[in-house]
């Protein structure tokens, strides 16, 4: 069996980013000036990963102010209103208020791939985009469409991104459909995410990933979740340890390889490598995989940045940790 591991989301901002960002919405900096500030910074996360022996890496969203911004502000018939928590955090977003259908300005993901994709070699960079049905729970719809047809237009513009992130050379396409980990979510709402997925990814399903977390899925909505046609499932194992461990055994992955939520992005402390390896040998017993995904419970942005380095490092070091003494192969360079 295969180990490795990867980032799962965006990092939180440098100082320099910080500043940079505020200067540049205030115009007290050039664009040149921000753009090679907000390039070294993605470069230190990118060559963190990279130093902590992770094939698979993201450039670390630094500058994006939330998972539905960027693509927000690149659309047309959609904008931004007030702030409101982020599930259960202590981090907010601007609430996209769609009026019409999105259509596409500008893309947001082909330009990071041609800027960053060459820092990550030898590993690969992969694209992150909100799941069309968390971004529709989560907006104001002014719109003539009903949900599922809100959900729908969204997931065509997110595969628009997609498809030219990948023909650009992202090595990867994560999918973020957190809310369906909400205890409100229902076996509607996934199978209405398995048929939109299925089309943001369809083409390149062996580099697909579904990533659930902040919670673990109510069961049979993560039945309905094993439909879904990506190669990698991810779930947040490590923030509902117990519920998680039983939906595993129940369930386990169905067809897909297992990318394990272990190392928590949401504290500060360093975590337990025993019982994380503990887990994860709960996990194999009810598991037959050619690969296992060691990854972080969530995006790193809601701990400070030096915390969110020490992570990478232990992520890097469990994966290795557990390949060595268990006697897999760990991968460190993307097939």
């Amino acid at each position: 069996m295969k180990v490795w591991g990867m980032v799962l989301g965006g990092y939180p901002r440098t100082r320099l980013s910080r500043y940079s960002l505020r200067d540049s919405e205030r115009g007290k900096i050039s664009t040149s000036e921000y753009n090679i500030n907000m390039l070294k910074t993605h470069s230190e996360v990118i060559g963190a990963q990279k130093a902590a022996g992770l094939p698979v890496v993201v450039d670390g969203m630094i500058d994006w102010h939330d998972i539905f911004r960027p693509f927000v502000e690149s659309w047309r018939n959609v904008a931004v209103d007030g702030l409101l928590r982020y599930f259960d955090n202590n981090f907010f977003y601007r609430i996209p208020v769609f009026t019409g259908e999105p259509d596409i300005i500008r893309p947001v993901l082909a330009p990071r791939v041609l800027e960053y994709g060459p820092l990550a070699d030898p590993a690969v960079l992969k694209v992150v985009v909100p799941g069309p049905v968390t971004m529709a729970k989560l907006a104001r719809n002014l719109t003539e469409y009903k949900f599922e047809e809100l959900a729908e237009k969204i997931a065509y513009s997110l595969r628009m991104e997609v498809e030219k992130a990948v023909e650009l050379g992202a090595g990867m396409v994560q999918v973020d459909e957190p809310i369906l980990a909400d205890m409100d979510a229902t076996v509607d709402d996934a199978a209405l995410a398995v048929d939109l997925v299925a089309g943001i990814v369809r083409g390149f399903e062996d580099k697909a990933i579904l990533a659930v977390y902040f919670d673990s899925p109510k069961p049979e909505v993560y039945e309905k979740l094993l439909d879904v046609k990506t190669r990698y499932l991810m779930l947040d194992i490590t923030d509902a340890r117990e519920r998680a461990l039983k939906l595993v055994e129940a369930k386990g992955f169905g067809s897909h390889e297992p990318v394990l939520g272990l190392v928590d992005a949401r504290r500060i402390h360093d975590d337990n490598f025993d019982r994380l390896i503990s887990d994860v040998e709960a996990i194999r017993k009810h598991v037959d995989v050619d690969e296992m995904v060691f990854t972080t419970t969530t995006w790193m942005d809601l701990i400070p940045f030096r915390y969110s380095l020490r992570k990478t490092f232990l992520l890097g070091l469990l994966t290795e940790k557990y390949a060595v003494e268990k006697g897999f192969e760990l991968v460190t360079v993307w097939r």
